[in-house]
């Protein structure tokens, strides 16, 4: 794997009449680019990447954003969460359980 960490925020944006509600209508594209700015001041632009994506079909629980490896979702991202979940689970490999997205198996 190239990444040691690959972030993936949703910056999905519906037409304004849609019945549901767009991330990055909302902060998808704040929350990337805040991603994108402390992966440079911590000089970790060739272990970390974040990038916006497209719709993960979960929108009532957005704004969404997924880390890899370990495929933990995130949802309710606020601007003022980027840096915990930074500091957190970018640096220190413990996901911030109090915006964690957990999914019942089928």
């Amino acid at each position: 794997m190239k990444y040691e960490k690959h972030i993936f925020i949703c910056n999905n944006q519906r037409d304004e009449n849609a019945p549901r509600v767009s991330c990055g209508e909302t902060t998808g594209n704040e929350i990337a680019a805040r991603f994108k700015e402390l992966i440079q001041e911590h000089k970790l632009r060739m272990r970390v990447r974040a990038q916006r994506t497209s719709c993960f079909d979960i929108c009532e629980k957005g704004p969404i954003m997924v880390v890899y490896p370990e495929g933990v979702f995130y949802g309710g991202v606020n601007l003022e969460d980027v840096e915990d979940i930074f500091e957190q689970h970018i640096l220190n490999n413990r996901p911030v359980e109090r915006l964690r997205l957990h999914f019942e198996k089928r």
